[in-house]
């Protein structure tokens, strides 16, 4: 009795043991990991059971499919073991044979991945695969597991040289540079006005010269704004406020053009000569084209746009040379030649992070998303679908996206750069009018001080003292003064 229990107890042990390693494992095991995280039970494969393996086909592009020591890696690549793990499949991958995505040929067979899908060649395409309604007649599309649509990617030092004769003037808006110009001469009249109208700049009108003149007070104010030092000098506290104010105007413009000269340099967006598709028609230095057979070519053929009807009668009449065969032949003749490929925003965009020499114009037309394609029918297309939804939920997706999608270039806030408005420099407009009241005002009480002055020795009033100086000092004619002498004694 008593061996019979220890063996019973030995053997309760051993099973409990046996549980606990075998959960640790569970928990350790990235595939359960995985199933955890989407929500779905755990699933053990027993000793007769097998998991379905299914044949994936794909295409070869970075970052979404690419062989790394003799593996399979990328963007699909995660996004098909996160499926596998939580659908419970295995899966085999192959690249398609074609190097095609899918479209129609002439005798009416489907080319690239399609034509696989559809010859059950393959059960699954998981790859940058456009959901097209011409495809979607074929075959099934999940949920896509990518959004994008239709950029236009180019070379900086191409669009460079297409900038404006009169590029220099682009920091400040024209607003900007018709205000400047009327704070100009506005400023110069007043330096013109003050000097004539303040007694310490011009006490004898009859007997001095006055040395700002209109002219020499339009290079005075020219001299300052570009920081250099230029005759004639003021006297007049008057005048020397509306110089100073001015300087100090012309220093803080000066630093806000350099400011702004500077970055635009950096080859802001908002300067590109072709931002739209419009553009890129017009325009006669770039040639443009896309992936032959791929969906955005059949996009530009079937859309009623007039631009787009250009864009594809050109692609179309130069097919042989304007089509590439894959991305990586996209991108290489964009940095080689002057040519803008049309295609995927969200390929290009990993082409302008991956290559600081390339840009991409900011029009996106075209929404669309990428799609996994099984066979029509096929039980597999909502479970996916439903899978790529709990990745997205759980925010997988977007891990992908920053993890494959990464720049190696410097980020620079190009896109919210714009011209200085009027409004951004409007303080510093007000205090340049401040200081030319300030400077009319100390001029006009100058010249009272003076008028009353006078007044008190010719027993005049000091309003027609300061009316008769005012008159004198603008050469403006008046009444002329009574003669001091007496009446009948004749001038010589």
């Amino acid at each position: 009795m008593d061996n019979s229990l220890h063996f019973m107890i030995c053997v309760i042990t051993t099973m409990l043991l046996l549980r606990e390693s075998s959960q640790a494992g569970e928990k350790n095991d990235p595939e359960m990991l995985a199933a955890s995280r989407s929500g779905l039970a755990p699933y053990r494969m027993g000793p007769e059971e097998a998991l379905p393996t299914l044949t994936v086909t794909t295409i070869l592009e970075d970052p979404y499919m690419m062989v790394r020591r003799a593996e399979l890696e990328g963007y699909c690549m995660d996004l098909l073991k996160a499926l596998a793990a939580m659908l419970h499949f295995s899966y085999k991958v192959k690249v398609v044979g074609d190097g095609q995505y899918g479209a129609i040929a002439s005798n009416g067979n489907w080319t690239g991945m399609i034509g696989e899908i559809l010859t059950q060649e393959a059960d699954l395409a998981v790859a940058p695969l456009t959901v097209t309604s011409a495809r979607e007649e074929v075959v099934s599309f999940t949920t896509p597991f990518l959004q994008t649509g239709i950029g236009i990617l180019l070379r900086k030092d191409t669009v460079s040289q297409e900038m404006s004769f009169f590029h220099f003037l682009s920091p400040f808006s024209k607003e900007t540079w018709t205000g400047l110009f009327f704070a100009y001469v506005l400023t110069c009249f007043c330096l013109f006005l003050v000097a004539r109208l303040s007694p310490c700049e011009w006490n004898e009108p009859k007997n001095e010269e006055n040395h700002f003149t209109f002219l020499n007070s339009l290079w005075f104010g020219a001299g300052a704004l570009a920081l250099q030092g230029v005759s004639p000098r003021p006297k007049a506290l008057s005048l020397r406020v509306i110089a100073a104010v001015w300087c100090l105007f012309a220093i803080a413009l000066l630093a806000a053009y350099v400011a702004n000269l500077t970055v635009l340099l950096g080859a802001g967006t908002e300067q590109l000569p072709v931002q739209t598709f419009e553009d890129l028609v017009k325009q006669r230095n770039l040639e443009f084209g896309t992936l032959d057979g791929s969906s955005t070519f059949y996009f530009f053929k079937n859309s009623k746009n007039p631009t787009h009807q250009m864009i594809y009668e050109y692609m179309d009449k130069r097919r042989d040379h304007v089509l590439v065969k894959t991305y990586q032949e996209a991108v290489q003749r964009v940095m080689e030649s002057n040519y803008a490929f049309i295609g995927e925003s969200i390929s290009q965009d990993l082409a302008a992070a991956r290559h600081c020499n390339l840009i991409r114009a900011p029009e996106v037309i075209g929404a669309r998303g990428f799609g996994i394609a099984t066979a029509q029918a096929s039980p597999w297309t909502k479970k996916l679908s439903i899978a790529v939804l709990k990745l997205r939920e759980s925010g997988d997706l977007d891990y992908l996206r920053n993890k494959w999608w990464e720049s190696s270039c410097l980020h620079r806030s190009r896109d919210r750069w714009s011209p200085l408005q009027p409004q951004a420099l409007g303080g510093l407009f007000l205090t340049l009018a401040i200081g030319l009241a300030l400077g009319v005002i100390a001029a006009v009480a100058e010249l009272s001080n003076k008028s009353r002055l006078a007044a008190g020795h010719v027993k005049k009033s000091c309003c027609s003292v300061f009316t008769e100086e005012i008159c004198t000092r603008l050469r403006i004619k008046a009444n002329p003064r009574p003669s001091q002498e007496p009446p009948g004694r004749a001038s010589a």
